[in-house]
């Protein structure tokens, strides 16, 4: 998918959020609240929207005054530092490739920052980068139930089954996970999604992800039920019916020497380099253009200003607000 921005229209700001139906899924709700219609190509366009703001930060302008530092950025979680980046830049080896110990995989090798900030996953198609956010594109499409997603314009989540396996040698611990699962919520809050519905994504990934040696759940339907703790250490709280045997033993990443130095700029700052577990190859539209940088060095750039038809229109209250700071898109 290639988006191109365009100029940015009114916003309206109202106080009272809109109550979601119980037979609406929060991902057709939000598309319809902000996008207007509610088709493949624009929820393929809010989950580029969301994820790409829970990694990077805030990066449209205006949204509803929630500040989002993303993924990428260091933060704290109950008091406690958390740093994910290391994670993403191949600073360790953390990526699952087969094997009995992870690798050091880049998964900021086509432009980092700079092609999220402009609605695409990356400057190309063959990336790791592109990769790991399409398949992020994906998986959150499926969990938020996503209804058009397998048609033309969003393709269906077809990755690892298992979120255990993708991330088991992260050796990831309740602050980690935590801060990530935070960041989502405060992207959702960030477009004027209602607080009930902030809870529920927050509850969803917290219960399926944020236990250790839970037992197999069914993310994707398709798929059928798999091995899903992402949170490993010993710290983390155990799951009900838990199932420890089937987990294998924590490998924790060893540090890879980086043969060159790189920074990332987050929308308010400058911070380390770091790299990302294993992801699988998925289908799906994405960026143009090209680059055959392996490491991450950017510029930041001023936030993008991009509104919708939908909000204002539809009466969403601060949805409408929201509206202000989402992208009206050229596919």
């Amino acid at each position: 998918m290639r988006f191109t921005k365009t100029a940015a229209l009114a916003v309206v700001a109202n106080t009272v959020q809109a109550q979601r139906p119980e037979n609406t899924s929060i991902c057709d709700y939000y598309t319809t609240a902000l996008l207007k219609d509610n088709t493949a190509d624009n929820q393929a366009t809010l989950l580029t929207l969301i994820v790409n703001t829970v990694v990077i930060g805030n990066y449209t302008q205006p949204n509803v005054g929630v500040a989002v530092a993303g993924i990428l950025a260091p933060g704290k979680y109950n008091g406690t530092d958390v740093n994910l980046l290391p994670y993403f830049t191949g600073d360790l080896a953390s990526s699952n490739r087969g094997g009995d110990k992870g690798v050091s995989v880049n998964f900021l090798d086509d432009g980092g920052a700079e092609p999220l900030k402009n609605n695409k996953p990356a400057n190309t198609q063959s990336s790791s980068q592109y990769f790991l956010l399409t398949h992020l594109y994906q998986f959150f499409g499926s969990l938020l139930g996503c209804s058009q997603q397998g048609m033309p314009g969003f393709d269906a989540y077809n990755g690892h089954a298992s979120m255990y396996e993708v991330h088991k040698f992260m050796a990831l611990d309740p602050y980690e996970v935590g801060y990530f699962i935070t960041q989502v919520g405060l992207t959702a809050a960030s477009f004027g999604v209602a607080d009930s519905d902030v809870q529920a994504v927050g509850t969803a990934l917290t219960t399926l992800f944020d236990y250790r040696c839970a037992p197999p759940t069914t993310v994707i339907p398709a798929q059928g039920a798999q091995l899903q703790s992402i949170c490993t250490e010993d710290t983390c709280p155990l799951a009900e019916n838990s199932t420890c045997s089937s987990y294998e033993p924590v490998v924790e990443p060893s540090s890879v020497s980086s043969s060159a130095s790189s920074t990332y700029p987050t929308p308010s700052g400058t911070v380390p380099p770091g790299s990302y577990p294993a992801t699988p190859v998925p289908t799906g539209s994405g960026g143009t253009g090209s680059s055959n940088a392996t490491t991450s060095s950017y510029t930041a750039s001023s936030p993008t200003a991009i509104p919708t038809a939908g909000a204002a229109s539809n009466g969403f209250g601060l949805v409408a607000a929201a509206a202000g700071g989402i992208a009206a898109f050229l596919l």
